[in-house]
């Protein structure tokens, strides 16, 4: 896009330099008339301005003729210091001489506006070259901007297209979701319901366990209740039996005691009581078998003269007579039964306690063979 700039700009100044020159004459002109009245200081200067635009080479050559002027301003001093009266050669000679200068400084005035000239010159055709390449640089941007403008509405298309793709997406991972949602709704309601039946299932099974563990324990409580009960019984029962053959086995030492053996002075003190007992229980049973003979005796002569009923009243008495006897003969048994065992050294235990009878008992009743406490209950 640069060659067409560079190719403007070379050309520019051939086509330019026509229409330019009248314009440039009147200026050269108007300079050259105003020549012979302006300084050297103030063409320098001009000359200095018009070339500041052009190239180095051109703006380089007034600051070599600069040395002229100081040496100008430095001879003047010199004019000044010359004597007042001055000869009509020198005159002359000046006059020449300014005229060469004034010469000299139009042939570089005229030089200075050609360059000048040269420099407007070639300022145009930069300007027309300037302008050429801002017109195409202006095309290039609006071909630029046009061709953004398409690629914005490009990217715009395409965005508005993906975004609609976007939005296509948006709304299936919406109905995705929506469905899944649903799907794990639907599943956790499932899940739940199968939550709470298993839970169900799990309560009912824990009443079934608890109530089969509370029955198991409550038998397991009535075994060892039972156990406990039998382990009580079974040990009152021992307990009972060694109590029971404990008081066997003292009963039977009891049985076998012989609490006065070692006494041998009070058993024959005993044993003189019996023998006395024993004669007077024979003597009166002697007499009572007496009596009821002759009572008898008495009755078989009664028996054909018994108006007056007396007959019945001899039977009672000898009937009582009888009984007497035969307890007389009881007794006389057990004197001899307790004269066996005071021989033995057994006699004063008792029959049923089998504890020692006192002797204050044995000696006060003959035969004896209960203590106090026994005879009581007997």
């Amino acid at each position: 896009m640069s060659t067409p700039a560079k190719k403007a700009v070379a050309k520019s100044p051939a086509k330019a330099s026509p229409a330019k020159s009248p314009a440039k004459k009147s200026s050269a002109t108007a300079t050259a008339k105003s020549g012979a009245k302006t300084p050297v200081k103030a063409v320098a200067k001009k000359a200095v301005a018009a070339s500041s635009g052009g190239s180095k080479a051109v703006a380089k050559a007034p600051a070599k003729k600069a040395p002229t002027k100081s040496a100008a301003t430095k001879a003047a001093p010199a004019k000044k210091s010359a004597p007042l009266k001055v000869s009509a050669s020198n005159a002359l000679q000046k006059e020449k001489e300014a005229k060469a200068k004034a010469a000299e400084k139009l042939k570089i005035q005229k030089e200075k506006e050609a360059k000048a000239r040269a420099l407007q010159k070639e300022k145009e055709a930069k300007a027309k070259a300037a302008e050429k390449v801002k017109i195409q640089k202006e095309k290039e941007a609006k071909a630029r901007a046009l061709q953004k403008e398409k690629e914005a509405k490009a990217k715009a298309a395409e965005k508005a297209k993906l975004q609609k793709e976007k939005e296509a997406k948006a709304r299936a991972l919406q109905k995705e979701k929506e469905a899944k949602a649903k799907a794990a709704e639907k599943a956790r309601a499932l899940a739940q319901k199968a939550k709470e039946k298993a839970a169900a299932e799990a309560k009912k099974q824990r009443e079934i366990d608890a109530k089969a563990k509370e029955k198991a324990a409550a038998e397991t409580r009535k075994r060892q209740e039972l156990e406990r009960l039998e382990a009580e019984e079974r040990s009152r029962r021992e307990r009972r039996e060694a109590e029971e053959r404990r008081r066997a086995e003292e009963l039977e030492a009891k049985k076998n005691s012989k609490p006065y053996a070692n006494d041998s002075a009070f058993l024959k003190q005993l044993e003189g009581l019996l023998l006395e007992a024993r004669q007077h229980t024979l003597d009166q049973i002697a007499v009572s078998d007496n009596e009821a003979n002759e009572m008898l005796v008495d009755r078989e002569r009664l028996e054909y003269d018994d108006e007056d009923g007396s007959s019945v009243a001899s039977d009672i008495q000898r009937d009582q007579i009888k009984e007497f006897a035969s307890a007389l003969r009881l007794k006389a048994d057990e004197i001899e039964v307790a004269l066996a065992r005071v021989k033995d050294g057994s006699y004063g235990r008792c029959d049923e306690c089998f504890e020692p009878i006192s002797k204050a008992r044995l000696e006060f009743q003959v035969p004896v063979f209960t203590c106090v406490t026994c005879r009581a209950t007997v």
